[in-house]
């Protein structure tokens, strides 16, 4: 391939009638339109071929674009599903604490129950203790008078 140093420290024979020789001349051409005509040929495809590379450069881009958009709203539902999750938790505790609550109420009542229903069976108890001991008392009472009348 020629140079632009070549080109400009070609000399050229002169002819007899004091111009450049015709010959010369045509021949220096004809390489530098070879040359020309390579490079012109190399400067299209690579042309074509940075065509082609902004063209795949967009089409890249916009996937990332996509990609970046498809993250964000992966991201976004991420968050709503966090959150819903949350909430559905929170919920759920405060049903289950409200239901322990309520089981714990409940037991209580109960004990209370129990506790009121014991109090009154030892309270029964106690009379019943009272009446038997009474009418035993009553009993050995009658039969010392019944010792003594038969002495």
């Amino acid at each position: 391939m020629i140079t632009p140093m070549e080109i400009q420290t070609k000399k050229f024979d002169k002819s007899v009638m004091g111009g450049y020789n015709k010959q010369d001349v045509d021949d220096f051409m004809e390489y530098i339109l070879e040359d020309y005509e390579q490079l012109y040929k190399q400067s299209l495809c690579a042309e074509q071929e940075i065509k082609a590379l902004k063209e795949q450069l967009e089409t890249y881009k916009a996937m990332e674009d996509t990609m970046k958009n498809s993250l964000i709203v992966a991201q976004q539902t991420a968050e709503n599903l966090q959150k819903t999750a949350t909430e559905k938790a929170d919920v759920i505790v405060k049903e289950a604490q409200a239901q322990a609550k309520d089981i714990i109420d409940s037991a209580n009542k109960n004990i209370e129950k129990s506790q009121s229903e014991l109090s009154k069976m030892q309270h029964t108890m106690d009379i019943y203790k009272c009446q038997a001991i009474s009418m035993l008392n009553a009993q050995i009472g009658n039969l010392q008078k019944f010792e003594t009348d038969v002495k």
